[in-house]
């Protein structure tokens, strides 16, 4: 990798990632709803899907936070109570289950998209494009534990984490000190970026609406009165013929000033 390029991609390409990946996500929320989904097949087969679906996403829930707080809490936070060495340590034990599982999952699903006819007939070609990724993003992913076993003093994550803490505070990047890391932390920064790249032009934009779903929580509860009148208790079922009031009772409900 050339000197030009190195810069390129860990100095200017995470800032062109961020941008596409908002205002994109912007943009086809606006302009494009009815594909904001996730296309599910559920119907087709549910089988397999259940636990591949389940491991994923729980699997991929706890690395993405991981990454999240690892990365981006500074030093003098978590040096308080934790030393680099422990905290890498505890990425990697919690990092290498979640990672396993999310393995199991994701190739499950992959396996799904690729190898169920009925799956893969009504498959588009990105829906398999962003299993691929993924399953690749995560491969190289835990191929990065082994590395990480090999240093225990906790210096490559500083590395990483000034680097991510950098970025994200729009601080000056030194680009050159990545350059002394394994090729598999490289590959896997620049493939996780260019998933946020890809993000707004894929079926991962369902991802903002389970995000958004924790506003339900604090939502005002919702007042549901029903319509049936003068219908004895316990005979108010759907399909029973007392659920259906008389013409009089509709015609009261309808208009309930004509009957006064």
């Amino acid at each position: 990798m050339t000197a030009a390029l190195h810069d390129f991609l860990f100095q200017v390409y995470p800032y062109v990632c961020f941008t596409v990946f908002v205002v994109g996500s912007l943009i086809r929320f606006d302009q494009n709803q009815y594909s904001w989904k996730s296309d599910s097949s559920q119907m087709l087969r549910a089988g397999l899907l259940r636990w591949g679906s389940n491991l994923f996403h729980f699997g991929v829930l706890f690395l993405f936070f991981g990454h999240l707080v690892g990365l981006l809490t500074p030093h003098s936070v978590y040096g308080l109570f934790m030393s680099a060495s422990a905290k890498q340590m505890m990425a990697v034990s919690a990092g290498g289950v979640a990672g396993a599982m999310c393995f199991a999952g994701l190739s499950m699903l992959l396996w799904r998209r690729l190898f169920d006819p009925r799956i893969r007939h009504t498959s588009h070609a990105a829906d398999i494009a962003v299993l691929v990724v993924l399953w690749v993003q995560l491969v190289v992913g835990l191929v990065t534990l082994p590395y990480s076993l090999q240093h225990t003093d906790g210096s490559v994550m500083l590395i990483l984490a000034d680097w991510a803490q950098r970025i994200v505070t729009l601080r000056p990047v030194d680009a050159t000190a990545l350059a002394v890391l394994p090729w598999p932390y490289l590959f896997h920064i620049v493939f996780g970026m260019t998933i946020f790249l890809l993000f707004p032009f894929s079926r991962l934009v369902h991802v903002w609406s389970g995000f958004g779903t924790v506003a339900y929580l604090l939502r005002a509860p919702q007042v549901v009165r029903s319509r049936r009148m003068n219908v004895p208790r316990g005979h108010d079922l759907p399909g029973q013929p007392s659920a259906v009031p008389s013409p009089d009772v509709a015609r009261a409900i309808d208009n309930p000033r004509a009957t006064r």
